[in-house]
């Protein structure tokens, strides 16, 4: 097995902490990539994963060496890139990065559709509610909902969000709409998401509204916390795209608007500016209007 292979397996083992499913991402047998990777490590005279019988970890050097072998790689791809047209032409795989929520509702139903049009491109999307380094992990696009840092990336804006909350109108008819921010300390709350559970949320336009609530739930599922308020049982707090089918369906309503923090941005970001393959070219061309006719982005 030559180096190059050698290395895209050690990148796949890495990021599935598995010698199988690195193994079948590269289309070889378990014994074969194991292989590859002691060939590796014994090239490089270092240990680079550490073993157990459910799963490998990185050692500290395998975690430097991976970024590094993901730069190589990327400049590897961006040459083959260039030489076979995909600088002009749409081919290749296409990493995308999502918050898991936007990526369900808006990323997955949208991407078909792109695919359907471009079909030399192959997608992997990754959702996942954190902030992903798109070169350091090896990303093409990322959506990201919120202000953005200075940086070298460059986004497109394609909407905007607000964090609402919202209950069924079950719920008001038989607790009443709060009228106040204060009113919320009487209300029955789901969380969703925080350990231990956040009882304090910031409201008012620039956020420095401070209002104690008092979660009776907490889930780790978003998607089961509005269910839960859908079925009147509390309040949830979450983002307006998140609610966006029931809050034009009536099924949930929001309160104390007039309370809400200044909306967040939403953008799609990407390392190479002009430069970009055509793949990111064609999916930003292609993404970018189709979201911002969203209602609930706008």
């Amino acid at each position: 097995m030559d180096r190059l292979q050698a290395l895209n397996v050690f990148v796949a083992v890495a990021e599935a902490e598995s010698f199988a499913k690195g193994a079948r991402a590269t289309g070889l047998s378990a014994p074969s990539a194991t292989r590859a990777i002691n060939t590796l490590e014994t090239a490089l005279g270092a240990r680079l994963f550490t073993r157990s019988t459910r799963r490998v970890k990185l050692t500290e050097v395998g975690r430097t060496y991976l970024g590094e072998v993901r730069e190589i790689l990327a400049h590897l791809q961006a040459a083959d890139d260039i030489a076979s047209g995909a600088a002009n032409t749409p081919v290749g795989q296409l990493r995308i990065t999502c918050p898991q929520e936007f990526g369900r509702i808006h990323v997955a139903p949208l991407l078909t559709e792109f695919l359907d049009e471009y079909p030399r491109v192959r997608a992997d999307v990754l959702m996942v509610d954190r902030i992903v380094n798109l070169v350091e992990e090896g990303f093409d696009i990322a959506v990201r909902i919120g202000h953005l840092p200075s940086s070298e990336l460059s986004a497109v804006r394609i909407g905007q969000v607000r964090r609402v909350i919202c209950g069924s109108p079950a719920y008001f008819a038989a607790r009443g709409r709060p009228q106040k921010p204060g009113d919320l300390a009487s209300h029955r709350v789901v969380a969703s998401g925080s350990t231990p559970p956040l009882d304090e949320w910031r409201l008012g336009r620039d956020g420095t509204q401070s209002v104690r609530v008092n979660p009776q739930l907490t889930v780790s599922s978003l998607a089961a916390a509005i269910d839960i308020a859908r079925r009147g049982w509390g309040l949830c707090r979450v983002l307006s795209y998140q609610v966006g089918p029931d809050l034009e369906s009536g099924t949930l309503q929001t309160v104390l608007e007039e309370h809400e923090p200044a909306p967040l941005p939403v953008h799609l970001v990407h390392v190479e500016g002009r430069r970009a393959a055509a793949k990111v070219r064609a999916f930003i061309d292609f993404a970018a209007p189709r979201l911002r006719q969203i209602a609930v982005l706008r």
